[in-house]
This record gives structure tokens, sequence and C-alpha cells, in this order.
């Protein structure tokens, strides 16, 4: 039995996506969809346009799939729409949403099968193992969220915060070493926020408290996490992390809108002002710090002095990586409801925002030519080289073989691009 499986959306998915092929051990997984006897796409719904594509690509799985090949739509979708995926796409075998993974034998066992109970609760299920890269090591250490930001529908599709019991995180990273991996990968809605809820009873930790743990594991080098919210970024949070050799030095700090006034209408918790001393205290404190961000231009209400403040926030922190969308109203979310910004407004400004970002980046990624980066390797590319990334996060391709897979060695940079810097290495 052969298993083809597409995964859109977040690093949390690509998780989900791990946990369900483990689950289905006994099939084999296929690149081609006409070989495939179980057809699965795990999906998203933070934005429209993923929702959009999940339709029109059951569709055209539809049109190529064997006889008696299933098609199952699993994830954050499946979550929101639920049964109504049927209605539209009728040769859908079943619907398993995103706090259901576990249930995944199930559904492909029952006709019609549908299971999006958004409280459901796997915090301490037992998946089997399996991981796309012997490398690195995606861990979820809590599924949920309980922010309620106004403009995001992953409350509804992910359900109420829980937190995975230390025990079972530890031990899933030390399977993870004992396997190879070097570098540990946190996963959650808002990591920094973990331990405020088990299941059951647990002793009291917080998210300082778990990467402490985890860097004492044998084997761990380095820990990377996301993601977490700027509302939780306290001082033992910004002690930790700064001190700790083992966690890498980059971060993502959703900012979503640099006013405040924009921030109180979508609930997020924080102020500007909060924003940019724990950024800058960031900066002080780890001299060679990367900072990633999401930003939504156009949230409802937003007037053009709201934009100009996102702008200020950008020219001050200055990212090396930002994620900018217009704002997409989503179903069961209070901002839906609310006049929207014009769209060619929107456009306008995330042309501007983006535009400006590019030029922010050319001019901090050409200051790392003739730099010295230690580079984790992971994964072969085109043309001979191998890419790996920097404890700051960069991508870093130098020429060489599968050889160099699964360890780090000093690259100086010798040729900068805005994706991909490329260099030769010393060490």
């Amino acid at each position: 039995m052969k298993l083809y499986i597409e995964t859109l959306g977040c690093a949390m998915n690509v998780r989900d996506s791990e946990h369900i092929r483990a689950e289905l051990s006994d099939y084999e997984v296929t690149e081609r969809i006409e070989d495939a006897d179980l057809i699965l796409i795990n999906t998203c719904s933070v934005r429209e346009k993923p929702v959009h594509k999940l339709f029109s690509e059951v569709g055209a799985f539809q049109k190529v799939k064997k006889t008696g090949a299933k098609i199952g739509v699993c994830g954050c979708t499946a979550s929101h729409l639920g049964g109504e995926i049927f209605k539209k796409a009728p040769y859908v075998d079943f619907v398993l949403g995103a706090r259901n993974v576990s249930r995944i034998k199930e559904a492909v066992a029952t006709p019609k099968f549908v299971a999006v109970d958004i409280n459901y609760d796997e915090s301490e299920f037992a998946f089997g193992e399996f991981r796309s890269s012997p490398f690195k090591c995606f861990v979820n250490i809590m599924i949920g969220c309980d922010k309620k930001c106004a403009y995001c529908i992953v409350p509804y599709t992910r359900g109420q915060e829980v937190s995975i019991p230390m025990s079972i995180i530890l031990g899933e990273v030390k399977k993870a070493v004992a396997g190879g991996a070097k570098e540990i990968f946190l996963l959650g809605q808002n990591v920094n926020n973990y331990g405020r809820r088990f299941s059951n009873a647990h002793e009291k930790v917080d998210f300082s408290d778990l990467l402490n743990a985890i860097s004492q594991v044998e084997g761990v080098e380095r820990i990377r996490f996301t993601s977490p919210h700027p509302l939780h970024m306290d001082d033992k949070f910004l002690a930790e992390f700064s001190s700790n050799a083992k966690i890498c030095k980059s971060i993502h700090m959703p900012l979503q809108s640099g006013a405040t006034r924009i921030l109180r209408e979508m609930k997020r918790g924080y102020t500007k002002e909060w924003f940019l001393e724990r950024a800058s205290r960031l900066r002080e404190m780890n001299p060679n710090l990367s900072i990633s961000t999401d930003v939504i231009v156009a949230f409802p209400g937003e007037e053009d002095a709201d934009f100009k403040e996102t702008l200020e926030v950008l020219e001050k922190v200055r990212f090396e990586q930002m994620f900018s969308f217009k704002y997409s109203p989503r179903p069961m979310t209070p901002a839906a409801l609310l006049p929207q910004v014009d769209a060619a407004v929107a456009s306008e400004r995330l042309t501007l925002l983006q535009a400006r970002h590019n030029e922010i980046l050319d001019e901090i990624v050409a200051s790392k030519k003739g730099e010295v980066m230690r580079v984790y390797f992971e994964e072969l590319r085109a043309g001979g080289m191998v890419a790996g990334r920097s404890d700051n996060n960069f991508l870093v391709a130098v020429e060489g073989s599968e050889e160099l897979l699964g360890t780090f060695a000093d690259v100086r940079v010798e040729k900068t691009g805005r994706m991909v810097l490329s260099g030769v290495v010393v060490s």
C-alpha cells in the first residue's frame, strides 16, 4: 500500500504529517499521486488562499487517482469546515481535524469518517517514531492556543492550549539524538507560554525551565523554537535565551503591527514600546542575533499613520527576515465583521513594506561577506552544493557532497544573496 501526502502551512503541520506517517507505518510513501492507495492533504486555514488551494488540489487528485484510492483531508481547514468538505468535494473519503491526528487509522478504515473535535486531548498520546530529517528533530511542546487574537482562526481549529508533559518531550529528544539528530526544533502556537496548563498533575515548569532541561540532554547541540509570543518574553526568558550556548541566537518575534492602537484592536496584549524594548534588550544581550517577524498590513481600521508606525518599527529593529501579508478575513474571527481597508490601499502598503525590507535585507547580507559562520549541514542542493544553517539562522551553501550532512563546519562567506549565502569551508 502506498501513501501520498501533501503538507500545507506551518512547521506544526509538518510535524503532524510526520505523526501521520508514523501511525501509517504499513504504507510506503510515494511522490506519484497516480500510484497512491491513500492520498492525504494536510491543510492550513490561517489565510484564505490555502483554503482555496485545498479544493483545487483534491479536485486534481480525484482526476488522476487510481480506482479504489482514498482521499483524506486533514489539518486546520478540516477542523474548521468538517463535514461541509463532503458537500464541496463528495469524492473525499474522510475528514480529520488538527487535534485528531492520532485517529488516522480509524479514519482510513471508516467510510465518510469525520473527527474535528478541537479539544480532543492528544497531549499524552504515544505517537510512533518518524522524522523527515535524521539531522534535526521537530518536537511539539504544546497544542492549541488561548490567545484569541482578533484576526486568527487557529484557536477555532486547534482548540484550547495544553502543554505536553516535560517527561514526554525529553523522551522524544533523547530518541532523536540517539538517531543522529543534533538540532532540536520546539513547536507550539505560543511556545514561551509553556507550562500554563497540563491535562494532568504536573510539576510547575515554564518555557525557560524546559529549554534548560533539553540543553542538558547529552548529544543536543542546538535548540531552536517557534513561535514565541512577545507578551511572554519576560526577563527570565531573555536571560535563559542569551546565556544558554545551545540555544540558537535567532528568534521569531511576531510584530503583526507597529501601532499600539492596532495591536489593541488585534488583542495582541502588548504595545509598540514593549516590543521595541524587548527587541532592543535581546540585541544588546546577543550581538549576533537575528530576528524574524510576521506583519499584517491593512488590518481593519488601519490608517496611514498606523502603517507609518509599522515602518518605524521596521527601521528600528531591522528584521533579518519578515513574513508579510495583507489582512485576510477568516471565518469565526471578530475582525472579519469589521469594515475592511480598501484592497488597493492594502496592496500599496504591502508593496512599500516589502520593498523597504528588501533594501534593509540587502544591507544586512552584504555585511556578512567575509564573516566566518558555524554551519550545521542538513541538505543537498543542485550543482554539487550542500547547505545548512548558521547559529543565527542564515542559510549557507558550500561545494561538497553528502559526507558533510549532519556535521558542523566553519564557513567563510564569499557571496551574499537574500535567500542564501555561499562560501568555503575553512575548518
